[in-house]
């Protein structure tokens, strides 16, 4: 049997990545208006997905209606790929291609993790050893994401472009 402590670390490794996204390459460069509004649009799926297994039971329907906001999220976040390929580094675009690659895993994950959300004796056909702890995590890591996803809608809307414009904050990181 396989502990459900694994299917955490798809959750820790895109916590740690989109760190590094924000506090590094972000805060690097000048965001525009468009992916000032388009990443918390990309949070809000992730918590749509989420928000939905906390809430719903699974069933063979309810199974459906995940993998199709899974899929949709995993296609909403490349969005800005056509874009970010001119105002990103390579560093940053190759890290943006890991958090592409974790994205599907993730929602893997969490949809193994439903069962024990909603039952004290969950099990997946033998398959999983559920410890008790899932839901508490679960919902720790779903407002960690809203926090996130509101620090991007207030700090890249209403604080950062009321900093000072300075000469850093003007070069272009494409060069």
């Amino acid at each position: 049997m396989l502990s459900s402590r694994y299917l955490l670390i798809p959750f820790l490794l895109q916590a740690l990545l989109m760190a590094v996204d924000e506090f590094y390459f972000h805060w690097q460069r000048k965001l525009p208006k468009w992916e000032r509004i388009g990443h918390p649009l990309d949070t809000v799926t992730v918590l749509t997905c989420l928000g939905f297994l906390l809430l719903v039971p699974p069933s063979p329907f309810t199974v459906t209606i995940y993998a199709l906001l899974s899929i949709f999220s995993c296609l909403f976040v490349t969005k800005d790929e056509w874009v970010h390929r001119r105002e990103c580094r390579a560093g940053e675009q190759w890290l943006h291609a890991l958090l592409f690659i974790l994205h599907p895993v993730l929602f893997i994950s969490a949809g193994l993790l439903w069962m024990a959300l909603h039952s004290d004796s969950a099990s997946l056909f033998n398959l999983i050893r559920y410890a008790g702890f899932e839901r508490r995590f679960f919902v720790g890591n779903f407002l960690l994401i809203v926090a996130f996803g509101l620090y991007q809608v207030i700090y890249w809307n209403f604080v950062w472009k009321k900093l000072p414009v300075t000469p850093s904050t003007m070069k272009s990181t494409t060069t």
